[in-house]
């Protein structure tokens, strides 16, 4: 039976549902792919609430990365073939047996990795070397903050930093998740413990850092900038502040959003800095995003970069990794399973 999860209507995990579908037939540019594995992201939990924009209108399917076979091929489609593996970035949509995509957003599986490595890479990888690499030029000589070190995006970055040879590295995380952080060469910040801002003052003579990721924004976001150095870049990819609960609380979306600063153009003009907005399921210049993508697989072939993967669930047990993701507990990816 083909299916997928839908996300039906803003609430809680009991909203998501498991939908019977008709294999969808590709347009001339795009490939049918047959899910394997489907990554799944604080943001899903996030565009669940109601929290998270750009997102489709209730309800939908959500998901941004899958792995799997080429089921079927658009008529002007070139290089793919059916059966082949495959690793895919949905704009959204993903979390389905069977998902369209445009040709130009797949990618051939080399054999040295598992479906379950690449359906790890899309979101989490691709976004850390978008802010780090694509925007951030980074240089072994450059100073990184990680916050969330131990979530998807925060473990992809970490890695990339000690594969740039970068050794000026923090990241905060729970204490549960020190270890992992500081297996990649990073200093660990126990979030609920210590005042990340005083920790970097103080490591970096009140210089402050050269990047910083911050995916919790709200008054977060104005702590981050507090430690960014003259000529620093800032990275927000995400508001997990809005949601601090599994129950949707419009409460505290509001005070999140409330919370979130307003740059002075000026001051970031006399300290050269400045401040992205990320999101690479909105992102059009295909070339870049395949240009990322490979460098990526390189680098996983070559064994510097090893996805985290925390949990695989299956798919129809979706609303137990919502929750599982939701309070904080995976250290790297979790995953949906499609495949019995």
């Amino acid at each position: 039976m083909a299916y997928r999860v839908v996300i039906t209507k803003p609430g809680g995990p009991k909203v998501l549902d498991i939908q019977q579908i008709s294999i969808p037939e590709p347009g001339p540019e795009e490939v049918c792919i047959a899910v394997h594995f489907a990554g799944i992201n604080f943001a899903d939990t996030l565009m669940r609430l109601g929290f998270y924009q750009p997102r489709p209108p209730f309800p939908f399917t959500p998901g941004y990365e899958v792995s799997g076979v080429v089921h079927s091929i658009g008529s002007k489609v070139k290089g793919f073939e059916i059966g082949q593996r495959v690793v895919g970035l949905m704009r959204t949509g993903g979390q389905a047996t069977h998902v369209i995509t445009d040709a130009s957003r797949a990618l051939p599986i080399p054999d040295e990795l598992s479906l379950e490595a690449a359906a790890s890479m899309p979101v989490t990888y691709i976004t850390a070397h978008h802010m780090l690499h694509h925007l951030g030029n980074l240089k072994p000589t450059d100073s990184v903050l990680i916050h969330g070190g131990g979530g998807g995006v925060g473990t992809a970055a970490l890695q990339l930093c000690q594969w740039a040879g970068v050794s000026k590295v923090w990241s905060t995380a729970s204490a549960a998740k020190a270890e992992i952080i500081q297996s990649y060469g990073a200093t660990a910040i126990d979030r609920h413990q210590e005042d990340f801002t005083q920790i970097i003052r103080s490591a970096t003579n009140g210089k402050g850092v050269d990047h910083i990721l911050d995916p919790i924004g709200g008054e977060h976001l104005k702590r981050s900038i507090s430690v960014l150095a003259q000529g620093g870049k800032l990275y927000t990819y995400g508001m997990s502040s809005a949601a601090p609960s599994s129950k949707r609380s419009l409460w505290k979306a509001f005070k999140a959003l409330r919370s979130r600063p307003r740059f002075d153009p000026m001051l970031m003009m006399s300290r050269n800095q400045g401040v992205f907005g990320v999101h690479m399921g909105t992102w059009n210049d295909e070339m870049v995003m395949q240009e990322q993508m490979e460098n990526i697989i390189k680098g996983m072939k070559e064994g510097a970069l090893t996805p985290i993967i925390d949990s695989i669930y299956d798919a129809k047990d979706v609303a137990l990794a919502h929750q599982h993701i939701h309070d904080g507990k995976n250290i790297g990816k979790v995953l949906l399973k499609f495949v019995e």
